[in-house]
């Protein structure tokens, strides 16, 4: 069994880093900083739906509960 000393030691874990983190990209990391394109396609597929039609057992539609009323 071929054991790793010294540079090769260091290359192999960080090729093994750097293909870990090449994988990752395009599934985790990509998204979370451009959702724009993600954005675009739920707009495209959600087009034809009606809420309040497919809302389940008469609930009121999804609203941003930090969304504070303000008084004037």
């Amino acid at each position: 069994m071929v054991f790793f000393k010294g540079w090769r030691y260091a290359t192999f874990i960080g090729g093994f880093v750097g293909f870990i983190g090449l994988t990752m990209y395009p599934i985790a990391i990509s998204p979370m900083l451009d959702a724009s394109q993600y954005k675009q396609i739920q707009k495209v597929t959600r087009r034809n739906l009606n809420p309040e039609q497919i809302q389940p057992g008469n609930m009121k539609v999804w609203s941003d509960p930090f969304d504070r009323k303000h008084d004037n």
